[in-house]
């Protein structure tokens, strides 16, 4: 029997290549080249695009006309808001996590919830490729969820899942999971590239164009990126990611990309025994109760999405027993710490190169936006002076190169937010200043790192 023969595709740009290279020739990223099985030549179905197709008649753009987009509420609310507000018919969402997150978990109980807020009125279905009909019917008694009239079918073929969603016409299905399905157009193993692209777009085509909104459960890698090829994210109109340690009891839901909504909203969950359970005041998490003021900790209000959070960051200077002096962080970049301190060298002289430098993010939350760069700075100065920060103090501001302090965006929220939570002081940027005051809150206004140094000492 012949060897099939084999290419070598690219997860990030889909160039293939005959033979194996560090580097993808097309896109030079490094080690995303993987072996596929060359598939037999047909013809293509996109083949009779090639001629002999009458030219469209296209529009102009201001003749469309557009209406509001109607959206199906899952029923939880931190789910609804990190997909902008519920899902819309035809969507495709991409959900993606570490193993035992809780992927599954959430959808199935979004699922129920859907199908006991209004009883009869939507179809759910639920296609199984990872666990049998058993062990998903046992997860929903553990949960004690009202999941009678939801749908489940234990199926890897793909041909039989699009032909069944044709039969039952689902306003919504979850597909768990997306690395588990195969094609009988293809001879590759489920999983490979070729199929994930093949059996995603097949599914993608059937819920435009039967309306019905579909979730698709992704492996990630060890980098935490989703597994198979970079299209897989484009083909689809939103792109959810899990973050948060497993071991903890608290899950962090955040939107990646999405076509019918913000990105980058946040949605926070707690683990229960009964499920994932949204949180209301999920500032709480991120706020340590300390018993008396402690050095080193200075909270930021930062945003996520259209939601204001309050985030406590916790910084620890040490002497350096090494040579080097390390520079860890964890929930904001490392590189951008590096950057901060030599600015806070250059302009406030306070230097930090003969000391260790630990910077973290209570609670796990991952700070993404530049904001964050002065309650990072004030966090490390006072745990370098060993003077904590009295009071209920919180701060944002950008920090430049050339030690200005530069304004974030929406800092009336952020400010409403911490009086709301019982702060008495904010150190803001100057141009963060509020026209109004704000009840119960002071805001300091500073202009350059070195103020802002020198109005830590004050308090």
């Amino acid at each position: 029997m012949a060897r099939a023969k084999a290419a070598y595709v690219c997860t990030e740009c889909g160039a293939s290549s005959l033979q194996q290279f560090g580097q993808c020739p097309a896109c030079k990223a490094w080690n995303t080249l993987q072996e596929t099985v060359l598939e037999a030549k047909s013809a293509h179905r996109y083949a009779s695009l090639a001629g002999g197709v009458q030219a469209g008649t296209p529009l102009p753009l201001a003749r469309i006309e557009t209406r509001e987009i109607e959206r199906l509420p899952t029923g939880i609310g931190e789910f609804d808001r990190v997909l902008g507000g519920g899902l819309v018919a035809g969507q495709v969402v991409l959900i993606g996590g570490d193993p035992g997150i809780g992927k599954s978990t959430l959808l199935l109980q979004a699922l129920a919830q859907l199908e006991a807020a209004q009883p009869g009125a939507h179809t759910a279905l639920y296609v199984t490729g990872e666990e049998s009909a058993e062990q998903v019917a046992l997860r929903a008694q553990r949960l004690a969820l009202d999941a009678g009239r939801v749908q489940l079918l234990a199926e890897i073929r793909l041909e039989r899942i699009v032909a069944t969603l044709e039969a039952i016409k689902p306003e919504i299905a979850v597909i768990d999971s997306i690395q588990t399905l195969y094609s009988d157009a293809l001879t590759s193993a489920p999983g490979s590239v070729a199929q994930v692209r093949e059996c995603a777009a097949q599914l993608t085509r059937h819920a435009k164009s039967s309306g019905t909104s579909l979730i698709l459960i992704g492996h990630v890698t060890k980098d935490g990126a989703i597994a198979g090829p970079r299209v897989l994210e484009h083909i689809v109109d939103t792109v959810l990611y899990f973050e948060g340690d497993p071991h903890s009891s608290f899950r962090l839901v955040r939107a990646i990309k999405n076509r019918f909504g913000a990105v980058n909203e946040l949605g926070v969950f707690a683990m229960t025994e009964k499920g994932l359970r949204g949180v209301s005041n999920p500032s709480a998490l991120f706020l340590s109760q300390h018993g008396k003021d402690v050095a080193g900790s200075c909270v930021l209000a930062t945003l996520e999405g259209t939601r204001p959070l309050l985030v406590e960051i916790q910084a620890l200077v040490d002497t350096a027993h090494a040579p080097n002096p390390r520079r860890l962080s964890v929930g904001l970049e490392q590189n951008r710490l590096a950057m901060l301190l030599a600015v806070l060298h250059r302009h406030a002289g306070i230097a930090t190169f003969d000391a260790d430098v630990f910077v973290n993010a209570v609670g796990g939350v991952r700070i993404q936006e530049p904001a964050a760069d002065l309650a990072v700075l004030l966090a490390a100065v006072s745990s370098l002076t060993n003077r904590p920060i009295l009071g209920k103090v919180t701060a944002f501001g950008e920090v430049g190169l050339a030690g200005e302090v530069r304004p974030a965006p929406r800092g009336q929220d952020r400010l409403k937010e911490a009086a709301k939570l019982g702060f008495t002081r904010a150190i803001v940027p100057r141009a963060n200043l509020p026209k109004a005051k704000i009840a119960g809150l002071e805001v300091i206004a500073v202009e350059r790192v070195d103020e802002a140094v020198g109005k830590l000492r004050e308090l």
